[in-house]
C-alpha cells in the first residue's frame, strides 16, 4: 500500500502543523514507512516534520520550482513510503499570485486528495456554506474529508457533522483543545527545544483517540508510480570540496539543494559555533538560520571568524544566505542594542532592534540566468551603501524589490534563500560556483 494526501485548511492558524506532526508520528509508531512533504518555501516546518517522521522532509513549491520538478521529486520520495503526507501552506487557495503555489495547486498537480482541518472553536452550522464554497470553487481539488479542531463537546460537533452531511464531505471527527500539544510560539518558524519530542508523541495519541484514522485511510486512494528524476550530470570533479555550515545557528536548508551539491562535489559539514578550523574547501556555503540566538558563541569563536575572512580575501567562493549573510557582516546587533563582532567580509551591520518582517518570493536574474527563492527575516541592514551588488531581484508579481546580492571577490550574499536544485548545473555555475579568479583552494 502506498497512499498520499495533503492536509490543508480554509485559513491559517487552524492547526495544520500539529495535526501533521501527530499523524506522521502515529503512522510511524504503527510501523508504516512515512514520508513528509511541505507545500511552499518554509525551511523550519520541515525540520519538525523530519523529527516526527524520522525521515527528511521535502519542500514542494510551484513558484520556486518548475511543475515537472515538483512531480519528479514527489514521485522519487513517495515511492519508498507507505504513507506520504503533505502539509499545506496558509489557506487552501492562498498563493503568491491568486492560487499559484497554493495547497490546492499542489494537490491538483500531484492528483492527491485533500483533508481539511478547520478551526471550528467559534463556528457551528455556518461551516456548511464555507465547506460548500471550498468544494465547488475548483472541482478539480478533491476534498476527501474534514477534521474539526478545537471542538470541546459532542453537541458542538453534531452541528459540524450535519454541515458535512449536507455538503457531501465526509467528517473524520473532531479534536478537543489540549494545552499539552500546543506548539510554542515561534521566532521565524516553529519553536525548537528539547520538549518538542514529547509534544509530538502526545499529539499522536490525542489525535488518534479522537478521529477515525481508518476512515481517513479509506478516504484516500493509492498513489501511482510516476516519473523518476533524471540524474544530474557531474560537472565539477569530485576532488572539489564544498564545505557547508551546519549547527544550531545555521540549519535552514532545502534537502534537494544539498542533494544537488552532493552530485557536483564532495560535501563536508562544519560548525561556525563549535569548530575552530575551517575545512580546506574550494566552496563554502553559509546557510540561513538563527545566528541572532547564538551571538555570543559565534562572536567568541575568533579562530573561525578569522579563517572565513581569510578565505574570502584569497578568493575562495563563498555563498551565504540570510543568517549566513548576517554572519559575514561587521556586527549583528541584538534586540537590546548590543553589537557582536562577526566575520567582517562586508562592512555592513544587521540589527534585530525594532523588528519588522520582510518576506516574499524572489526571482533573481543574472544575465540570462533566473533562480527563484524566498525572503523571510526580521532583521534590517545598515552600512551597505558602498558594497557592490549583482543581479536584479523581483517579487512574484514581477516588481523589482530593493533586496541586494552583495559581492566581494568570489563571495555572494543576500537575504534570499535560493532554490537551485531545479536548475541545470551547467547554467547555475555562472553564479554559485564560478570564480572570478583561479585562487580557490581545491582538496
Amino acid at each position: 500500500m502506498s497512499k498520499a494526501f495533503l492536509i490543508a485548511a480554509p485559513w491559517s492558524n487552524s492547526g495544520k502543523t500539529t495535526l501533521t506532526l501527530g499523524i506522521l508520528r502515529w503512522f510511524l509508531n504503527q510501523g508504516y514507512r512515512v514520508q513528509p512533504f511541505k507545500c511552499g518555501p518554509d525551511y523550519i516546518d520541515t525540520i519538525h516534520h523530519s523529527t516526527a517522521a524520522k525521515k527528511p522532509a521535502i519542500n514542494l513549491d510551484t513558484v520556486m520550482m518548475p511543475k515537472e520538478h515538483v512531480i519528479s521529486i514527489f514521485n522519487k520520495y513517495q515511492q519508498a513510503s507507505d504513507i506520504s503526507l503533505i502539509e499545506g501552506v496558509m489557506g487552501l487557495f492562498d498563493g503568491a499570485v491568486k492560487d499559484q503555489g497554493s495547497s490546492a495547486e499542489i494537490a491538483k498537480l500531484l492528483d492527491i486528495p485533500v483533508i481539511l482541518v478547520v478551526n471550528a472553536s467559534s463556528m457551528a452550522y455556518t461551516i456548511a456554506p464555507i465547506l460548500h464554497g471550498l468544494k465547488t470553487f475548483d472541482p478539480e481539488v478533491n476534498i476527501a474529508g474534514v477534521i474539526f479542531n478545537f471542538v470541546k463537546t459532542e453537541s458542538h460537533y453534531a452541528f459540524l457533522k450535519e454541515a458535512c452531511d449536507v455538503v457531501g464531505i465526509p467528517s473524520l471527527g473532531y479534536i478537543p483543545p489540549n494545552e499539552e500539544i500546543a506548539i510554542p510560539s515561534r521566532h521565524l518558524g516553529l519553536h525548537i527545544d528539547h520538549t518538542f519530542e514529547n509534544v509530538i508523541e502526545k499529539a499522536a495519541s490525542h489525535i488518534a483517540n479522537n478521529i477515525s484514522i481508518s476512515k481517513l485511510l479509506e478516504s484516500i486512494k493509492d498513489t501511482k508510480n510516476g516519473r523518476k528524476e533524471k540524474p544530474v550530470k557531474e560537472i565539477i570533479p569530485k576532488t572539489k570540496t564544498i564545505a557547508i555550515a551546519k549547527d544550531e545557528a545555521f540549519s535552514f536548508t532545502y534537502l534537494e539543494n544539498l542533494k544537488w551539491l552532493e552530485t557536483i562535489g564532495n560535501v563536508i559539514y562544519f560548525s561556525p559555533i563549535h569548530d575552530t578550523k575551517l575545512p580546506d574547501a574550494g566552496y563554502i556555503y553559509l546557510a540561513g538560520g538563527y545566528p541572532e540566538l547564538h551571538l555570543q558563541k559565534l562572536s567568541k569563536n575568533t579562530a573561525m571568524r578569522a579563517q572565513i575572512k581569510a578565505a574570502a580575501d584569497r578568493g575562495v567562493t563563498i555563498y551565504a544566505e540570510c543568517g549566513g549573510m548576517m554572519y559575514l557582516g561587521n556586527t549583528i546587533i541584538d534586540e537590546d542594542s548590543v553589537a557582536y563582532p562577526m566575520v567582517g567580509v562586508f562592512p555592513l551591520n544587521t540589527s534585530m532592534e525594532g523588528k519588522k518582517l520582510s518576506l516574499g518570493y524572489r526571482k533573481v536574474v543574472w544575465n540570462d540566468l533566473e533562480i527563484w527563492g524566498h525572503e523571510f527575516h526580521y532583521s534590517k541592514v545598515s552600512g551597505d551603501d558602498t558594497i557592490l551588488s549583482t543581479g536584479k531581484v523581483f517579487s512574484a508579481r514581477g516588481k523589482e524589490v530593493p533586496t541586494k546580492i552583495y559581492t566581494y571577490q568570489n563571495v555572494y550574499a543576500s537575504y534570499i534563500h535560493l532554490y537551485w536544485a531545479a536548475i541545470n548545473p551547467n547554467s547555475i555555475l555562472s553564479f554559485l560556483f564560478q570564480s572570478k579568479s583561479t585562487s580557490n583552494t581545491d582538496t
